[in-house]
């Protein structure tokens, strides 16, 4: 599995954004989606995430009410629409895919997730 973020940039507060990523070699559907976003010196924090297959999504506090996570099957593209963007936002944001291997499995840990994309920097000026 193979996947490649893009869309970030430099936007100013209040801008929004749609991140994309597209997705290669799924070999079923039963794969957890993440976007995460990292800033220097801290922890890779889960933004946004959603069953490949289904409906089921979540989202960090932090953003709720503002992203929105999204997939198009037939386009094997993964989005996260950012709006009302604020200055905290600022991140390389990174997609993710946690193949589902048991009922119950952690999609909030990123050691969990075995494929990554390289990330997009977003840069929210205020």
């Amino acid at each position: 599995v193979q996947l490649q973020a893009s869309g970030g940039g430099q936007v100013q507060v209040g801008d929004s954004l749609r991140l994309s990523c597209a997705i290669t070699g799924l070999t079923s559907t039963g794969y957890h989606m993440g976007w995460f976003r990292q800033v220097p010196g801290k922890d890779r924090e889960l933004v946004a995430s959603i069953i490949w297959s289904g409906r089921f999504t979540t989202y960090a506090d932090s953003v709720k009410g503002r992203f929105t996570i999204s997939r198009d099957m037939a386009k094997n593209t993964m989005y996260l629409q950012m709006n009302s963007l604020k200055p905290e936002d600022t991140a390389v944001y990174h997609c993710a895919a946690l193949r589902i291997r048991s009922v119950q499995y952690y999609y909030q840990r990123p050691e969990n997730y075995e494929f990554w994309g390289r990330g997009t920097l977003v840069t929210v000026s205020s």
